[in-house]
Parts: C-alpha cells; sequence; structure tokens
C-alpha cells in the first residue's frame, strides 16, 4: 500500500506543466500537473501489482470448425478437436474444458483412454499428444512427431496400452501409451497386400482389433483393400479386394461379420467364412431408375453397425444421398430393422458417434443415443424412442445462432434480475426434447464460494439480443429478445424498400443496460435506436417513433447575395435563432426527384402490437435519409433512467432525446457544440469549379478499392496527404486559436436560466427540432461560406473538396447544379465557420459495431482501410447481398504494426461524438453544487461538458421542459476518447444516479400509487470529510488523465502507448478498489492505479489481436473480460490475482475414480471355441525385447510440461514468478492427492478381487469338468 498526499496549492512539478487541460500537461505516468485551486486531496490507495495477475478462465460456445469427436463411455465426457488445436472437453453442466495445441495444427483424431484419465490427439502436422485429465488445467504429458510418415488413422483398444497408427504410406505403427515411444513393430504395407499386386492401396482409413480375437487386427486402405493381420504370425489371413473406396468399416459385436461404407453410396456386409465377396450389398438411398441402373449416390462418410439384445440391430450413418437431389440437406440416417429414419441436419455432418452401454466390444452393444458433430452445432439423438427426438442441449452451444456482432459484460448485478429473466425467457422455450437425462454426465462441478450474479449480453446480426447468465464461470441461456419484431417486414417489391433491404438490416451495433431501472437500448446499423422497458405483464401498446435529421455540413452552391436574401436564422441582436422544423425534400426546392430525402432507413409499425411480458418497446428513435445519401451511423450511446434522457451521436453530430416527455432536446452538429471555445483553427474551404470532373476523379482514384459503382467510396486519409501540395496547410488544424465565431449569448448563461426557445427545445414526436443544424442537401454538393470566411482550400485537397462523409454513396451520381436549382446555405449569425475541407474521395468514418471496440477510433479506420474489415452501413450498400461466413476469413488480418500515415489520420476532418456519459458533475468552473451534465468526448480528443436543469417534481418532469446548452467547457487529450468514469475525494467510484424498476403495466393499487423513486449518487454528499468537487477519470486512445471539478484542474496524466491505440478501456472495481483497466491494439493489457494512474499491470495477452476481439472486447467488475475468440466462442479472462488464485476451486473436475465395469461371462464354451482373445499378450509381441526398438529419424519423442497451469501466461516481473511457484506447488499438492485416491482404489479393487475368486474357488471347488 502506497499513501498518495498531493497539495496542489502551489505544488511545483519538474514535469511540463503547459496549459491545464492542454496534452501537454504532463508526460510521465502519474505526473501531477499544478493546480490553482488550494485544495488538499487524501487519497488512501490500496490496489499494488500483486493484486493483478492475467489467465483465462473458461471458453463458451460451440468449438470453431471442429474436425473430431470422441466419448468416453464409462467417465461420460465428450471430446471435441477443432481446426486451430483446440480442444474442448464437455461433461455435466458446469464441467467445460478448453485446451489448445501450442502448434495450432488441426485435431485429426481424438481417443480416450477409457477411463484411465487421458487423451491421445492426432494432429496434422503429424504429432501424437497424450493429454493428463487428472487434473482440472489439463496438460500434455507426451508427444510424439513422426518424420517420414503422415498419419491418416489412430486406434486405441480398450484397456490396451497400445495404440495403433496408421499412416499416409499405407504402415501401420504401435506406440507404448505410458512411455509414448514407438515400437519396433511394423506392419508395412508390401507385407499387408499380396506381391502380385501392382498399385499401391492407399492410406489406413480404418484399423481396428477383432472383437472375437484381440490378435487379429482389421486394416482398411482407401483403394477397397481390406486385410485382417494376424499379429503373433505376422501374416495376412486374409485379403480382401473391392472396387469401390472404402470410409469406414464397423464390426458386429460377435466378431464373425463386418460393414464397410463406401464412395458411390453403398454398404457391404462381409463374413469372415468367405471374403470373396460381400453376401450383402445396399444402397439404402439410391433408387431403381427405369433403365434399370442405380442411381448414382453421394459417398457414405461413415457407418456403426451396432446390435440390441432387445431389438434389431441399428445401421447409423452419414451420407449417401443420391445426387440429383439437389438442395437436400446434410443427412443422417437410422436403420432399424425394416425402418429407415432419415434426419437432416442443419449443417454438413463432421463426425458423428454411437454411445452404447459397455465400453467392451464384444459384448451386445445397446445404443442408447447418437453425438452428431455439425460444422455449427452440436446434437445427441434419443435412439431409445422410436420417433428419435433430439436431447436438450444443456451447454451453450447456439451463441453464434446469428453473428454476434456486439458484447456487453455486467457483474455484481442486482440478485433478482436473473430469476426474472429466467422465469420470461422459459416461457419462449422449444419443446419436443426427449424427457431423459443428458447422456454426457461426467465430471463433477459445485458452485464456488467466490459466485455472484453476472450477466452477458450478446447483440446479433439478425437484431436479435441475448441475456445470458454468467454466474459462476458458467452460461446459460436466460432470455432472447427480437429488435426486428419492432419494424414492419420489408417487402422486396416495394421501391424504397427494394433498395434499403440489407443482409441483416437490424444488426445490433451497441446496446446500453441499466441493471437497476432495467430499462435497456439498442443501436441498430440503420441508424436507429429502440428503448425497451421491462415488465413482468404483457399489454398493448403503440411505439412512439421520433425521425432525427442530424446532419452537420451543407456545401451548396451560393452567393453572398442568395445568403442575404433568404436568411433561415433571426438577425444579429435578436434571440437566438428558432428550432427549426424539417419538412420532406421536393423537387421544387432543388432536390432531384427520386432521391431520398427524410425518410428512415425501417418503417416502425404504426398500429397497437400486443407485447408479451418481458422486454417491450416503448420509443424508436431513428437517423433520416438526406437528399439520397443515408445516415450515419451511431457511433456513441448513454442512458440515464433518473434523468429520463437519451443521448447519442455520430461524426454528424449529438442528439439529446426526453425519452419520458418524447421529445428531442438537442440535435447539434458537433463543431456547433464548442461555440467560442474552440481550441482549433477551422479553415473554410471554397467551392468547386467542375463538379462533374471531381466525381470521375475520386471514382479513378478509387478504384483499386472497390470496383463496384454502387459501393461508398472510401479511402484512408492517407490519400489526402498524397493530393496535398503543401502539408503545413493541414498541420493548422492542430494550431491553438480559437475561432472568431460564436454562440448567441443566451448560451452562455446558466440553463436553468435561459430563453424558452433556446433552453427547452422540445419537439412533438412527429416533427423534431434541430438547432443549429444545416440543411444539407443532395450528393454532389459544394459549400460557400460568407466572402469575409472563404479560404481556397483546392491546393491542399487536390481537385477533392468535398466536405461530405458520404459523396458517392449508394451509386448515386452527382447532379450538376444549374442555374435552375440553386441551394441554400442555412448560416446563423456569429455561426462559427466549418472545419478544414475532407478529400471527396473520403469516405464516410466506418464506425465499429460497438460501444465495446473503442468507437470512432481514426485508428481503426486506418486500419480498416488498410486491409482490415469492419461491419459497418457502408458495406451493405452494394450490389452483392452482404454474407458474414465471408467476412469471417477476412477479419484476422488486423495487424499490430501501424503505417506512417497515422499521423495523418490524426488530423481527421470529421469529428465524431465517441463517448457519453449522464452524471452529477459541474458544468462550469464557477458552479457551487454538481447539477446533471453530459460530458461529451471526441475523435479529436476533446471533452465537453453540457449542464441541464432537470426539473425534480414528477409531475413537472412530465410537463415542464427540460433546458440544456452547452457551457463552453472544453478539455483535451491526445486521441479519441473512450470513457469517462467519477470518483468522488476519497477515491471512490461515483456511480449514475438511477431510477428504481416499476412495473408500468401492474395492475394500480390505490393505496400505494406508482411514483418514481430516484437514487442519486451526489459527489457533494461527502463534502464535510473531503470538501467539495469529485474527480473525472477520462481515458483516450493514447492517455488518461484525472480532473479535479469543478477547477478542471488536471492532477494526473499518464500516457498509455506511443506506439499503438487503446481499444477498450473501462473503469472497474478490484478487490475493494477501483482501476483503470486498458485493452490496446497490440494485445496488451494494463491496469492502472487510480487516481494517481500508476502502471499496475501490463501483459503482452494478444500478440496478434484482429477485429472480432476489437469489437467485443469488455471489462466488468470483479477483475474480468471478455472477447469473442472465434464467430462462434466467448472467452472469458481474469486479470484478478484474487480470482486466479481461486480458480482450480471454481473448475470443474474431469476425471471422477469409477470402476471399469465388469466384461459378461462369455461361458465355457463360448470361451473355448470362441478364440483365445485374452491369451494375447501385446507386451510379449511389441515390447523392446521382442520387436526392438524403431527407427530414431522415423519419430522424435517429446516430452510434455508437466502439466504446470498457467505457465502460458508470463506475468512479467516478481509477480509472474511468485504465481509459477504458486501454481507449481497447488499442482504437486494435486498431483499428491491423485496418488492417494488411485492408491486407494487399487486397494479396493485388490480386495474386492480377492473375495470374489475366494467365492468362486468355493463354488467350484467340489464341480466336475462338465458341470461347467
Amino acid at each position: 500500500m502506497k499513501k498518495f498526499r498531493k497539495v496542489l496549492d502551489g505544488l511545483t512539478t519538474s514535469s511540463p506543466g503547459g496549459t491545464i487541460g492542454s496534452p501537454s500537461c504532463g508526460s510521465a505516468a502519474g505526473t501531477p500537473t499544478s493546480a490553482p485551486t488550494p485544495k488538499e486531496i487524501d487519497i488512501q490507495e490500496t490496489l499494488v501489482s500483486e493484486n493483478f495477475q492475467l489467465c483465462k478462465t473458461v471458453r463458451h460456445g460451440f468449438p470453431y470448425q471442429p474436425t473430431a469427436l470422441a466419448f468416453d463411455p464409462v467417465q461420460k465426457i465428450l471430446a471435441i478437436g477443432s481446426r486451430t488445436g483446440g480442444i474442448r472437453i464437455l461433461g455435466r453442466p458446469g464441467v467445460d474444458c478448453y485446451c489448445q495445441h501450442e502448434s495450432g495444427a488441426a485435431v485429426l483424431q481424438l481417443q480416450f483412454l477409457i477411463n484411465e484419465g487421458a487423451l491421445v490427439t492426432a494432429c496434422a502436422d503429424d504429432t501424437l499428444h497424450l493429454w493428463n485429465l487428472r487434473q482440472r488445467r489439463p496438460a500434455v504429458l507426451h508427444s510424439l512427431k513422426f518424420n517420414r510418415e503422415r498419419i491418416t488413422f489412430c486406434h486405441l483398444p480398450f484397456q490396451s496400452k497400445w495404440l495403433y497408427v496408421g499412416t499416409e504410406r499405407g504402415n501401420t505403427h504401435i506406440v507404448n501409451i505410458e512411455s509414448f515411444i514407438l515400437s519396433g513393430y511394423v506392419i508395412m504395407w508390401n507385407k499387408a497386400i499380396e506381391l502380385s499386386t501392382k498399385t499401391h492401396p492407399g492410406p489406413v482409413v480404418h484399423l481396428s482389433d477383432s472383437p472375437k480375437d484381440e490378435g487379429k487386427l482389421l486394416i482398411g486402405f482407401e483403394s477397397g483393400t481390406i486385410v485382417q493381420w494376424d499379429l503373433r504370425g505376422k501374416k495376412a489371413d486374409f485379403r480382401i479386394y473391392y472396387d469401390e473406396a472404402i470410409h469406414s468399416v464397423s464390426w458386429h459385436h460377435e466378431g464373425k461379420q463386418f460393414m464397410c461404407s463406401h464412395s458411390d453410396g453403398s454398404l457391404t456386409m462381409w463374413n469372415l467364412r468367405n471374403t470373396t465377396k460381400p453376401f450383402q450389398v445396399t444402397f439404402p438411398h439410391g433408387k431403381i431408375q427405369k433403365d434399370g441402373r442405380k442411381e448414382s449416390c453421394k459417398p457414405i462418410l461413415k457407418v456403426e453397425y451396432k446390435t440390441s439384445r432387445s431389438s434389431e440391430p441399428f445401421v447409423i450413418f452419414s451420407g449417401g444421398l443420391s445426387y440429383d437431389k439437389a438442395g437436400r440437406r446434410p443427412t443422417l440416417t437410422i436403420m432399424h430393422g425394416k425402418a429407415i429414419t432419415v434426419l437432416e441436419m442443419d449443417y454438413p455432418i463432421v463426425e458423428f458417434m454411437t454411445l452404447c452401454e459397455t465400453p467392451y466390444n464384444n459384448e451386445v452393444q445397446e445404443p442408447y443415443a447418437v453425438v452428431v458433430l455439425l460444422e455449427k452445432d452440436l446434437i445427441v439423438v434419443d435412439l431409445t424412442q422410436s420417433n428419435f427426438p433430439v436431447f436438450e442441449n444443456p451447454y451453450p452451444m447456439d451463441v453464434h445462432e446469428s453473428p454476434v456482432t456486439c458484447t456487453a459484460y455486467f457483474a455484481e448485478c442486482p440478485p433478482d434480475i436473473i430469476p426474472i429473466l429466467y422465469s420470461i425467457g422459459a416461457k419462449h422455450k422449444k419443446t419436443g426434447y426427449s424427457q431423459k437425462e443428458w447422456p454426457v454426465g461426467g465430471g463433477t462441478w459445485t458452485l464456488g464460494s467466490h459466485a455472484y450474479p453476472e450477466i452477458i449480453i450478446t447483440g446479433h446480426a439478425d437484431g436479435s439480443i441475448k441475456f445470458w447468465d454468467a454466474s459462476a464461470i458458467t452460461l446459460q441461456m436466460l432470455y432472447k429478445l427480437k429488435t426486428s419484431k419492432v419494424f414492419e417486414k420489408p417487402k422486396p417489391g416495394e421501391g424504397r424498400a427494394a433498395e434499403l433491404v440489407e443482409e441483416d438490416p437490424f444488426a445490433v451495433q451497441m446496446v446500453s443496460w441499466c441493471p437497476q431501472s432495467r430499462i435497456f437500448c439498442v443501436v441498430g446499423i440503420s441508424a436507429h435506436i429502440i428503448l425497451y422497458r421491462f415488465s413482468k405483464y404483457d399489454a398493448n401498446t403503440q411505439i412512439v417513433s421520433l425521425e432525427v435529421r442530424l446532419q452537420c455540413e451543407s456545401e451548396d452552391v451560393i452567393s453572398p447575395s442568395e445568403n442575404e436574401n433568404n436568411p433561415c436564422f433571426s438577425e444579429p441582436g435578436s434571440h437566438s435563432p428558432q428550432p427549426h422544423h424539417q419538412h420532406p425534400a421536393s423537387p421544387s426546392s432543388g432536390t432531384p426527384e427520386g432521391i431520398k430525402d427524410s425518410i428512415p432507413c425501417l418503417k416502425v409499425k404504426d398500429r397497437m402490437v400486443r407485447v408479451p411480458p418481458g422486454y417491450q418497446a416503448e420509443l424508436v428513435i431513428q437517423l433520416l435519409w438526406v437528399d439520397g445519401e443515408p445516415p450515419q451511423q451511431i457511433t456513441s450511446l448513454d442512458i440515464n433512467s433518473a434523468y429520463g434522457l437519451l443521448a447519442f451521436g455520430n461524426c454528424n453530430g449529438l442528439a439529446v432525446v426526453d425519452y419520458l416527455q418524447k421529445t428531442i432536446l438537442l440535435c447539434m452538429s458537433t463543431l456547433d457544440l464548442y461555440g467560442a471555445a474552440d481550441p482549433y483553427q477551422r479553415l473554410t474551404r471554397s467551392p468547386r469549379r467542375n463538379r462533374q470532373s471531381t466525381s470521375e476523379f475520386c471514382m479513378r482514384g478509387l478504384s483499386n478499392f472497390y470496383s463496384d459503382s454502387k459501393k461508398r467510396i472510401r479511402t484512408s486519409y492517407q490519400s489526402l496527404t498524397e493530393l496535398s501540395d503543401n502539408q503545413q496547410s493541414i498541420d493548422m488544424e492542430r494550431s491553438k486559436s480559437p475561432t472568431s465565431a460564436h454562440y448567441p449569448t443566451s448560451l452562455h448563461n446558466d440553463p436553468r436560466v435561459l430563453p424558452e426557445p433556446v433552453a427547452s427545445l422540445r419537439a412533438s414526436h412527429c416533427s423534431p427540432v434541430f438547432y443549429l443544424l444545416d440543411n444539407v442537401k443532395g450528393p454532389g454538393r459544394k459549400l460557400s461560406l460568407p466572402t469575409d470566411l472563404k479560404t481556397d482550400l483546392d491546393h491542399v485537397n487536390g481537385h477533392c473538396t468535398s466536405p461530405t462523409s458520404q459523396p458517392c454513396s449508394a451509386g448515386k451520381p452527382r447532379v450538376p447544379m444549374g442555374p435552375e436549382g440553386p441551394r441554400l446555405t442555412r448560416r446563423g449569425p456569429g455561426r462559427p465557420p466549418f472545419r478544414k475541407a475532407q478529400s471527396a474521395a473520403c469516405m464516410e468514418i466506418s464506425l465499429p459495431v460497438s460501444h465495446t471496440e473503442g468507437y470512432a477510433s481514426r485508428r481503426a479506420m486506418l486500419q480498416q482501410l488498410h486491409g482490415v474489415t469492419m461491419y459497418s452501413h457502408d458495406e451493405h450498400h452494394t450490389t452483392a447481398p452482404y454474407c458474414w461466413s465471408e467476412r469471417e476469413s477476412r477479419e484476422n488480418s488486423f495487424s499490430r504494426s501501424r503505417s506512417s500515415s497515422v499521423s495523418s489520420i490524426d488530423r481527421d476532418t470529421k469529428e465524431a461524438i465517441t463517448t457519453l456519459q449522464f452524471g452529477e458533475s459541474y458544468g462550469r468552473k464557477s458552479d457551487a453544487v454538481p447539477t446533471p451534465c453530459l460530458w461529451v468526448g471526441t475523435s479529436l480528443g476533446m471533452v465537453l461538458l453540457i449542464p441541464m436543469s432537470i426539473p425534480t417534481d414528477q409531475e413537472e418532469r412530465m410537463e415542464d421542459p427540460v433546458t440544456i446548452g452547452p457551457s463552453g467547457t472544453v478539455l483535451m487529450l491526445k486521441g479519441s476518447v473512450l470513457r469517462f468514469s467519477f470518483l468522488d475525494c476519497m477515491g471512490a467510484l461515483l456511480q449514475s444516479p438511477y431510477e428504481v424498476w416499476r412495473d408500468l403495466n401492474a395492475p394500480e393499487d390505490p393505496d400505494r400509487p406508482r411514483r418514481r423513486k430516484l437514487v442519486h449518487f451526489s459527489p457533494s454528499s461527502s463534502q464535510d470529510t473531503c470538501g467539495e468537487g469529485h474527480l473525472a477519470v477520462v481515458c483516450s486512445e493514447r492517455q488518461a488523465k484525472v480532473f479535479l471539478m469543478p477547477s478542471q484542474s488536471c492532477l494526473f496524466v499518464h500516457n498509455i502507448t506511443e506506439s499503438s491505440f487503446v481499444l477498450r478501456a473501462d473503469v472497474v472495481s478490484v478487490c475493494n478498489s477501483v482501476c483503470l483497466a486498458c485493452f490496446c491494439a497490440n494485445g496488451h493489457v494494463m491496469t492502472l492505479s487510480l487516481p494517481s494512474l500508476r502502471p499496475l499491470m501490463d501483459v503482452n495477452y494478444l500478440p496478434l489481436t484482429d477485429m472480432r476481439i476489437a469489437r467485443t472486447f469488455c471489462f466488468t467488475n470483479g477483475g474480468q473480460a471478455l472477447y469473442l475468440s472465434s464467430p462462434t466462442e466467448i472467452q472469458r479472462i481474469t486479470y484478478s490475482q484474487e480470482m486466479c488464485d481461486n480458480l482450480q476451486e471454481m473448475l470443474g473436475e474431469l476425471f471422477t475414480p469409477i470402476e471399469t465395469p465388469e466384461a459378461q461371462n462369455r461361458g465355457f464354451l463360448k470361451g473355448f471355441f470362441g478364440g483365445n482373445a485374452h491369451n494375447f499378450d501385446r507386451e510379449e509381441l511389441f515390447g523392446e525385447a521382442a520387436a526392438g526398438k524403431a527407427s530414431r529419424s522415423l519419430a522424435q519423442h517429446i516430452p510434455g510440461q508437466g502439466g504446470v497451469e498457467g505457465m502460458k501466461v508470463a506475468a512479467s516481473g516478481v509477480v509472474g514468478d511468485l504465481a509459477r511457484a504458486r501454481i507449481a506447488l497447488d499442482e504437486r499438492g494435486q498431483r499428491l492427492g491423485e496418488l492417494e485416491e488411485r492408491t486407494a482404489l487399487m486397494m479396493t479393487s485388490a480386495e474386492t478381487f480377492s473375495k470374489h475368486a475366494h467365492e468362486l474357488m468355493l463354488k467350484c471347488k467340489d464341480k466336475k469338468w462338465y458341470q461347467f
């Protein structure tokens, strides 16, 4: 613990002070800056580096790109291998383990050592691995790397320590599982086949020992050759040559016959008495055509032949459908006697496996279920019922049901929210599942002592929202919400709808949830916001719709005289400009016919709708098209239930909505928010002379980016600087001189006494108000400013000086302006000039899908435009339909390196609103008491404070207007602002005020009228102990600052990164304190103390991050975080040392000591005449004494890590060493405990055997030999 005591009165430091609030006010970590306010801050910081350690906790969802499947019939655990080298081991709910091969090679095959607590994996890099499952975090014990041969198939007989390995050359090798050393016994392909055979039989595709005699090995070659090899005699018992290629082989349990599946869609049955030809050939799905020939069928990739005592045998196979049935879905066929059942699957079948009662292959199998591994799902079919129902999957395998587009993580939720969501969601669950218990029930898991309510929210491409219970490192679906039900279904034939129907028009960009008030907001890809309230009762409701015309720039060609003759604002000296109501554009106003204007992207249902219990839509806000250009995506959102306000922004400006009165309070361009406080020199533009040539230039210059003319043209800002003749003219934007323009004087007054036309800014829901907003017209516009503000910037932007963000969108041609259609630029008196011009080739800023991703990061835009794909509204304006699956392969191209043009991106001309935060704060330095404020962060690192005056009485709140107006307060940071948070003067986190949830649809109680109950956390509540004011923590892409309010003094500043940029930042609670957690684009996860901003942890966690991680990474309280590690999986991590220490307790046990079931008594005659399988000694054949040593060059043995957990998470410094030592100690104790358990189990087994032997001796003592 370290005590920080900063006396700010007259404090001098050696660090460069600079102007308070400027980016140069400090550079060292935790450097204090001088503050003029005589205030003493006394904060006891308790967090130290030893409180932090980074490690993975658990992975949820469906394994991405699965390749292999295995099942332990005794332990009843399931393993799934993937193409990226991952292994998921599943047992009962709560038992879910993820392992990863260091090589990342695809898993070809999995083999459990049945009831031994071990797993063998064969990978595509021709390496075998032995995993120890007797610990909660499995680890590799041994590896064997084949150097000269490629592994194609493996087989491990039950209760054997010798693994058969088939190779691509057709050879079969044998590996000792205990030592993982290759035996000298090899079955060469040329020995297995006849010498007269002239062709190579192909790779080994099947290996199995005969159920009748373990000394016989059946080898199947791809070409159709089958050989039964006598392991003792080292010779072939028989050879079968078949014309069709073999895919799989399955034995009858008696060992007298077997079945093969072939590439022509046929199944063949072979009897060992006569192997010259199959005694049965069937084409299950091949019908006889009119000419007498069979239909050609697809290959049967796998077949399993399982017997049952009480019924006919089961023949289960995948594939085999006829080719002429196009469009048929993948199928699994179950043949039971004469009945044939075809189960259609939603995705291609990767592998399937029949679950049987016995692990012995020479007993009646008694199948009871089939596990089917699909490309994107896992299902289990109940074989015990005639209609073959499916078991209800207890694992969260449907995270990716629709592609995940955003995530949110909430720890320490109100304890009542999870049961309520579950009860509502349970009413909508599917039915028709099997009533039997889920068959994969292995392992043990108990609810740990460190569990607390956690909820994960995922937004999806189809507009659906899923709430998940994430308590105690599990994941269970609670409730699903479909946002698309708010809108009318677009009909493909309609004119506007035909152009606007996207592949995913309802895709969720970001969510905002207040668990206390249960108010939920969703931001969609079509520039819409939906506000939901929670109710336990169904209701008939009419959804209110608000339409916002949020456009910040205009470039119409007008002359100064036209501007004077057509004023749209009042003259100087009059009152502030009146709110301007929107009207649909018409041809008479200069808008060409057919150009979309003042219409939203989606149509809200305008009738009364019946809504079920749960989240019910109350308000929809939509941004409108403006002159043929679609609205810009929403980049930031915040909602406050206590204030009844909702704020959102994009790269055009900011809007604030009163959702209680259903009115728009504020709609401003970003530039207008500054007024006289603008720290930048805003350069103006001169109009272009040739409109058409500019358009052609843009099209030519970007043809290498997008060939389709209908795509919105985008390019990096680097192209702008390359076109520049004078780089210094661009650098002028970073000059510190403010503009000469000012707000109307009333905006500088207290918002509570503002005149009604300015302060109220209200409108009905059908006619929104726009304050100080330009009316922007169609594509290809030009900007004309008053002559005293004109500056020729053509030499800066080359031929491209359009200030709009979407000049060439949706394939609309530029319309040359003639004298018959002039348009007005509406500019009020004293309005600040526009910012520096943006290239016409410049592009909509493609914004992140989720606010978890870092908002409108200029660098993210740069990365995207240099080969990184982001899900944006831009890409929906294409001729080809949008496809999520096609994008996944391109998402991983997110590079750590950044081009030299980053500095040019820093001069971004579009200033987007990147983050918003409501809270009790001080809007001005002169404020004595905190008032409701809106903190606004922009992509240029600017922080603006907007104070508000909100009526406190409930009746007044519903009737009187909320007054709001920018205060002129501006703070500055480097890079886009990502996060705000507030601390009191004791360093404790200040929560935003909220309204306690009340059910508006509940029956009225006359004795207890429903009133709003507000909970406030005012910074002035502890004035007696620490004085007035509070601390504001502001984090941007580059640095973090702590300001003292209301003096706005910068107390601490820390430059987080210089070579990269922060993607996500959050102020979170850890170990009863708070810290700032950051995730950078170069993969570093770091934490900083508060308020001193001391670095506490910096771990290079994800060296090669990608855009999926960038847009879904989010922190939460308790030292936890999550991200989408693949399109189908959620990875949870912790950066808390306390949770790492308790992780062993929270994880489930994969292995539980279970006695192996005894083999059935075969009887004397069966044992006497059925072969001498039990006399077969593999050690005698395959051991070094008999078979010799294998060639050293053939395979290389690699010892494993020994199972020490957490070694991959290399925390730097003493923390990492202590963590490794602690983990090694825990591992040693765990192994000693396991050894003790195994010793006790062996003693119990020995006593049982002795008892049974004695009973058998007494029973058989007086019997004659013929009595057996």
